[in-house]
């Protein structure tokens, strides 16, 4: 698919220095020098995005650091149980506190499907859906990967209830417009939310990527 403003990511050793200039390698009890040595071994040059594995900085540490418009961005009220949202059983994470992904996209020929129209074209194109943790560091690393009217939907994390079934609300990223519960000073700030599993929006794509490795595969 062509490349756009949203997918061009900057060099991982870029990325390291984004992600221990806001203080990511802190949460995640790395050092400085463990996040740049990762990304100086796995620079490929092909856009990898580098991610921390969920369970080292979860999504309610790292939401915090999203900024647009110098507004921070913030998790909906009706969401505290967002880092209890883990990773699909289809969904295999590398044993590493760091790992790449590539070839991430935000899914916008998506838009207006539902999530569980979504999940299995992804998974016949061998694509793999984000988790909400991974569609942060995107956002971190490449701010324009939120657009209004082109957000996007990270639907390879769920909640599964005490029963074994899966919570009907699916995480996503998007752009606050300062209404209801958000109140007016968080307008334009970056929000992680929530749809239903079978709700269509226009507005929100299927972010995904081709694989997750410590070299990118």
């Amino acid at each position: 698919m062509p490349e756009t403003a949203s997918t061009v990511l900057p060099s991982l050793t870029m990325q390291a220095e984004r992600l221990i200039e806001l203080g990511v390698h802190e949460l995640a009890g790395l050092s400085a020098a463990e996040v740049r040595a990762f990304a100086e071994a796995a620079e490929t040059g092909d856009g990898a995005l580098l991610a921390v594995h969920p369970d080292r900085a979860p999504a309610s540490a790292l939401t915090p650091l999203l900024r647009r418009d110098d507004r921070p961005g913030f998790v909906v009220v009706d969401m505290p149980d967002v880092d209890d949202f883990a990773p699909l059983d289809t969904v295999a994470l590398p044993d590493s506190p760091l790992y790449l992904l590539t070839g991430v996209d935000r899914g916008d020929r998506m838009a207006n499907w539902s999530p569980d129209e979504a999940l299995p074209a992804l998974t016949d194109e061998a694509r793999t859906p984000l988790l909400l943790t991974e569609g942060i560091h995107w956002v971190l690393q490449q701010p324009d990967a939120l657009e209004r009217s082109r957000c996007f939907m990270t639907i390879g994390s769920r909640l599964r209830k005490p029963n074994g079934t899966l919570d009907a609300r699916t995480p996503a990223i998007w752009i606050s417009n300062g209404t209801g519960r958000d109140g007016r000073e968080r307008r334009n700030a970056p929000k992680v939310g929530w749809c239903w599993a079978g709700n269509r929006h226009t507005w929100l794509g299927f972010a995904s990527a081709t694989g997750r490795g410590r070299q990118g595969g």
